[in-house]
């Protein structure tokens, strides 16, 4: 017998487990120090999750979805469907300005991510490699750009370009996209670096490749995805730049972020909902092949562990 202040409990069997036995013979059994988990902090916390997420999507994805669908209404007032069409995509283009500031931003974005490809790869290669005390100080300042609001960062290079007397045009355009594209290429290729294996670069060097024939035939194949996928990511970031480009570009180019800034300042048309559809379409199609990128880096990591 076990005894307590308010009444006696017989404990029919010592073995005996689970919440819900019984009493044999009329006799009580209690469990002592069992708590129920009821669950209830879990769906508490499941429904404020769904909550969020509602918000979230709401608020990022609705307008968006908006601009999407509005695209193919057969109304140019953009306050009711009246149909599908595709009639804006057909005007779109046969603008000519239009397909012109597209084929500059699709060169100025290929030409920034070539030339931010090379400066990235060889400093990321090259702050991996130095000990110096200041070296923590270099990568904070190799990743400067990306702190510096945007609108700061383009009134310093207009000033700089200024002094220098740089015609305003393609060129100021390819070095404002580079020096904030160099950053996104730096940090993943730094990243990869890391995870590498230095073995592999000695081990060559000991069986007689010298220091660039090390780098080109293992290190650079090793980080080739992560050099990729940067210049994928550094690619969509030059497609939607606008504040920098305001600041650099000359009277004579324009790209198409700054075409499209230019026209909502007159209200927003279907043409400008059909070139945000397939803006949104290219960016997304780019954003995948980073995303697959990333993944294939990260399985070759894996593979050498």
């Amino acid at each position: 017998m076990i005894k307590t202040q308010n009444n006696e409990i017989e404990v029919l069997n010592p073995k005996m487990q689970g919440e819900g036995a019984e009493a044999k013979n009329g006799t009580l059994v209690k469990k002592f120090g069992k708590k129920r988990n009821t669950g209830f902090g879990m769906k508490r916390s499941t429904r404020f999750e769904k909550i969020y997420l509602g918000i979230i999507f709401f608020l990022m994805y609705l307008p968006v979805a908006v601009v999407v669908i509005f695209s193919f209404n057969e109304s140019k007032l953009p306050v009711r469907l009246t149909g599908f069409s595709l009639q804006w995509y057909e005007k779109l283009f046969a603008d000519s300005a239009m397909m012109e500031a597209l084929v500059n931003s699709l060169i100025l974005g290929v030409a920034s991510c070539v030339v931010s490809a090379v400066i990235g790869t060889l400093g990321a290669v090259g702050l991996s490699r130095i000990h110096w005390k200041t070296k923590g100080a270099l990568e904070y300042i190799s990743i400067l750009p990306l702190m510096i609001p945007e609108i700061i960062l383009g009134m310093v290079l207009m000033a700089f370009f200024y002094m220098l007397n740089l015609p305003f045009g393609m060129l100021t355009l390819l070095i404002g996209h580079t020096v904030f594209c160099v950053p996104y290429i730096l940090m993943e290729v730094k990243a990869r670096l890391v995870g590498m294996d230095p073995s592999l670069e000695e081990a060559a060097r000991d069986l007689g490749a010298g220091s660039f024939r090390a780098f080109w035939d293992i290190t650079l194949p090793l980080i080739m995805p992560a050099v990729i996928s940067g210049s994928l990511l550094a690619f969509a970031m030059s497609m939607d730049d606008v504040v920098i480009s305001i600041f650099v570009t000359g009277p004579r180019v324009s790209t198409l972020p700054i075409k499209v800034y230019t026209q909502m300042k007159t209200g927003v048309t279907p043409e400008i909902n059909a070139l945000c559809t397939i803006m949104l379409g290219v960016i997304l199609l780019v954003l995948a092949v980073y995303l697959i990128a990333g993944k294939r880096g990260k399985g070759n990591i894996k593979d050498e562990q």
